[in-house]
Order: C-alpha cells, then structure tokens, then sequence
C-alpha cells in the first residue's frame, strides 16, 4: 500500500489559526442553513402543524429508512435574493426501501410552498442529476403553483419541469408523486406526469382552475372536493393510484411504491472500505485563510480516501498538480488536486493524460480545486500555455466518466473551467466554507481596471484622479470578494451545497453511491483535437 505520510501538526500556530478561521465561517454556515430550516418561520410553521400536517424535512425523514443519511442539494438556493433561504423547496438524495431516490418536498410554510424562480432552478437541477444518475424521482408535493408576482421568470422556463418527468419516466427512471395538499394549475401536471401517484383523503387538492377559475370561465359553480379531491380522483378521474387516509399512511404506500420498483442499481456496490489513517477533524485546519498562502492537498486526500492509500501519477512532472488513483468508500477514483495555485503548461498536459487515462478505465475523476487560473506571462505565452490550457479543457469537456468537484480554496479564472466548474456538468460540485470563485481575485480584477483607466486618461492626455481610482479599486474589491463567496455561489446553485470539511468523505461517498446506479463508459477516442 502507498498510504500518504502527513506533516500536519495540530499544534502548530498556522494550523490553529487556520482551523479557527474555519470554525468562524462554519458558524455563519449553520445560521444560514437553519433560515431554510426554519421555512415561513414560526407563524406559519404553527399555522401548517395546527392544521395537522407535518413539515417538509418530516415527510423525508419519515419517507426514508431508518438511521440511513439525506443528502440535502442546494439548501442554500435564493440566498442574498428576495426570497426565504432555500427557495421553499427541499431537494437531496436518500434511501427508500433500499433504494437511493431524487427526493424533493415543496415547504408550504413559505408562501403556500409556491414556487418562485430560485425554486424553479432548484427543481430543474434536481432533475437533472435524478436523470443522470437514474434516480427514481420522489415528489412530495404541496404548493400553491407558481409565485404569481414573479411569474414572468418562472412561466416560460417553467415547463422544463413537466418536460423532465416525461424524459424520466421515458428513460425508465421511475417517478412518484405524493399529494399532500394543493397541487394546482400547472402543478397539477406534476401528478399528471408522474408514473405513480398518491393522494391524502380530505388534503389533496389536483385541479387545473379552482373553483373560483372556474367560475370565471364557464360559468360553473364547484367546490374543491368535486373539482380536485383525492376521493373524486381515486374514484372518478382515475389519476390517483392510490387513496391515503393521512399522510402517514401516504409515505407507507410511497415506501411500499418504491419496494415494488425492482430499480437495480447498474454497478454492484462495492465491498467494505477502511477509513483514512488520519483524522478527519483535521481537514478544518488545512486551508490557510489567506488563499494566496499555498496548502498541500494530499493533507486532504488522505483524510478522505481508503486508508489514506493513493498512488500518485508524475509526481515529479507538473508539481503544482497532483494526480493520482485512490478508493473512495470502496469506489475506485482517480483525483486531480491543485497544489500551490497556478496551472502551467506541465500541469494541463499531465492533466490531459490523465484524465485520457481514467475514461480508459472507467475510473470517476474528482477534482479538488485551489487555482488561481493558468499562468500569464511572456514567457508562458511564448511556451504554448493557450494551447496546453485548451487541451486540459479538452480533455475535461469530452471526458465521459462521471465527475465530482469540490471546492476548497480559490478556484478562479478558466482553471475553475480546467478542473471541472459547474458549466462542465461534474455529477456533483460542493464547496467548503473557505472556497471562493470568481474570473479573478478581487485585487487583481480592481488592478487591471484600474490600469486600463489610467492609460485610457494618458491615451486622452488628461491627469489622473488618484483618489477617485482609489475609490474605485476599494468598492471594486468589495463587490467581487462578496460575490466570490460560497454562500453568494450557492444561493445562484453554482455549486450542490456548502459542505463542512469533515462532511467530505461521507458527501463524497453518496454521491459515487448515486453515480453507480447508473451505466457510464469512459470516452475512447472522440476527444477532440489536441494542438499540440
């Protein structure tokens, strides 16, 4: 075995202060993720248990197997927007009668669980990896429709929602809604849609126009019950396939849906795992606060692979990248960590191989971002750094195998792009609290403007403000550091979630979990032309 040797001392000053740092922003992770936690707040969580219904998070917990875990994506969808942390909608993958589903449960003590255009982005990202990773699809569904203020950000791009679970169902990836309340114009296509359909007696309410719609257009008198009840639907319509008589007995028949799927998993899952050799506590103290200061990423790696045991590819070659083959939970991966930043001409053409290496293999591909982008220069330009970049990217956009990132420091300009960013469709991105992301740095981004401005005021001849540029450099590092921000990133669901760094193993190992429900091949060919 080749188990990583660490050089970690907890008792280091650097590592005590770093390890603080981290506990700081995890604190302001834990506020934030307890507003979506919270919902409509307490009014409305009162007003919705008064009426005898449990919360969104309960139906999960009730809907999953006992003491199996509920990998919650995008809690921190609408974040620094208008809307309620977590855009009323509670999206994550877990284990029903054995079987790993895309679950999602609208939150009706957020304005009615309507949906607004966060909550929108939020389902369509969902559905997006329930297809990719062949998820049977679980929606629990109460919510008034779409949030009719905002309606014309939701309208149009709205109806991929519908379009998803026909593609899902065609694909053979079963779907199953569980109607708890309100499931109204075009929500009620979500149950129209959906393979298998279950409504709670006296609750469910399926209709395209309510009564007071209705009305309106033709002239009728209704009520809810005849219109759009669970009763009239099990009875007359024939939509539901299943008649609850509460919403306990809703999630058993949903339990008993799922237990009759005969979903099987594509690979078969992997033997017993040893645990890494390190502490995984210490993964708190490695990254540094200081992004420019460097950090070496196998102290990460060997606090989450197999036993610590990794075999490294050209160590000696491209040193500010390292590469490697590790387990993971017993899922075999090959990992891509940058090590003090910057991406050179060595870096991309190793990466480029390896990654070739890895879809010959069938081997998944996790990437650990710390980059500053690729290296600028005379130098580098004159040695091909366009070209070399370019076949990285390559290599990482036609590569077929399944991939994961995470972020841990900086991930900036198109080494984000190099190691698989969010527009390169990895299987799953998550980010740790100290990640930040952006085209550059923010003193970087406010230099160069600053010295465009300088020489356009010289082109013209006139004399420069240095106070108004020192003005402009200050409000400009502002903007782009707040925006760089991992909670900033995770309310526009650039990435899956904000995880604690000791979560990483355990984030890591759903996900190839999920990964391997479904068939992948590597990529023999077909990748392009590399310049060389």
């Amino acid at each position: 075995m080749t188990v990583l040797t660490s050089a970690l001392d907890p008792n280091d000053p650097e590592y005590r202060a770093n390890r603080e740092a981290m506990l700081v922003k995890l604190a302001e992770l834990d506020a934030e993720h307890a507003k979506a936690v919270e919902g409509g707040g307490e009014k409305y969580v009162a007003r919705h248990r008064g009426r005898g219904k449990l919360l969104a998070r309960e139906r999960i917990e009730l809907l999953l197997d006992p003491d199996t875990p509920f990998l919650e994506l995008s809690p921190l969808a609408a974040w620094g927007s208008e809307y309620t942390v977590g855009a009323s909608l509670v999206t994550g993958i877990g284990v029903v009668e054995g079987v790993e589903c895309l679950i999602t449960a609208n939150d009706p003590t957020v304005r009615g669980g309507a949906s607004n255009p966060w909550s929108l982005r939020k389902a369509l990202r969902a559905n997006d990896i329930a297809l990719a990773n062949r998820l049977p699809c679980i929606s629990l569904v109460e919510s008034g429709g779409a949030d009719l203020p905002s309606q014309k950000e939701i309208f149009i791009p709205g109806g991929a929602i519908f379009r998803d679970l026909t593609r899902l169902s065609a694909a053979g990836v079963p779907t199953v809604a569980v109607v708890f309340g309100n499931s109204t114009a075009g929500g009620a296509y979500i149950p129209g849609m959906s393979d298998h359909v279950i409504m709670v007696k006296e609750r469910a309410k399926v209709f395209l126009g309510g009564p007071p719609l209705v009305k309106m257009a033709t002239g009728e008198e209704s009520d809810d019950d005849s219109l759009g009840g669970a009763e009239m639907h099990a009875r007359v319509s024939g939509l539901a396939d299943h008649f609850a008589v509460d919403e306990q007995d809703a999630l058993r028949q949903a339990r008993r849906v799922v237990a009759r799927l005969n979903h099987r998993k594509a690979h078969t899952d992997p033997g017993p795992a040893e645990p890494p050799k390190y502490d995984t506590e210490e993964l708190l103290g490695i990254v540094p606060g200081d992004l420019k200061s460097p950090f070496d990423p196998r102290e990460v790696i060997a606090r989450i692979v197999d036993a610590s045991d990794f075999d490294e590819f050209k160590p000696l070659y491209g040193t500010s990248l390292t590469t490697g083959w590790a387990a993971l939970h017993g899922y075999p991966v090959g990992i891509l960590a940058n090590a003090r930043g910057v991406l050179f001409s060595e870096e991309s053409q190793k990466a480029a191989q390896f990654i070739q290496l890895a879809n010959q293999r069938d081997i998944p591909l996790l990437f650990l971002h710390n980059t500053t982008g690729y290296m600028v220069g005379r130098e580098y330009e004159q040695g091909g750094i366009i070209k070399h970049g370019a076949m990285m990217i390559n290599a990482v956009s036609n590569s077929k195998v399944p991939h994961l990132s995470v972020l841990l420091g900086a991930s900036y300009g198109a080494g984000h792009y190099g190691m698989c960013g969010r527009a390169y469709d990895p299987r799953f991105l998550f980010a740790w609290p100290s990640a930040k992301s952006a085209v550059m740095g923010p003193q970087q981004l406010a230099g160069v403007l600053s010295i465009v401005a300088r020489q356009s005021a010289a082109a013209k001849g006139q004399p420069y403000d240095e106070e108004a540029d020192a003005a402009l450099r200050a409000m400009v590092e502002q903007q782009i550091e707040s925006e760089s921000l991992p909670m900033f990133l995770s309310g526009r669901l650039y990435d899956d979630g904000v995880i604690d760094p000791r979560d990483t193993r355990t984030a890591l190992g759903l996900c190839l979990s999920a990964i391997h429900t479904a068939r992948y091949e590597g990529a023999r060919g077909g990748f392009g032309v590399f310049r060389m």
